[in-house]
């Protein structure tokens, strides 16, 4: 049988959400092992002047445990 757990983790990035994404998964699989699927919960924005200047996600991550 297997078991997996869900943590939810924020990222963000200022290029842009696939960015914020990439960056929270690779830095979760560092101390988190056998990641198996994650799910974007929230997408923000952070504009400054009429422009964006951050791009952040709020993301589920699962992963398998040992």
């Amino acid at each position: 049988m297997t078991i997996a757990k869900i943590i939810e983790i924020s990222s963000d990035s200022p290029s842009s959400f696939q960015d914020a994404i990439e960056s929270g998964i690779k830095r979760a699989e560092r101390t988190v092992k056998n990641v198996k699927g994650a799910w974007i919960a929230e997408q923000k924005l952070t504009i400054d002047s009429g422009k964006i200047t951050c791009y952040r996600v709020i993301m589920r991550i699962s992963f398998v445990i040992d």
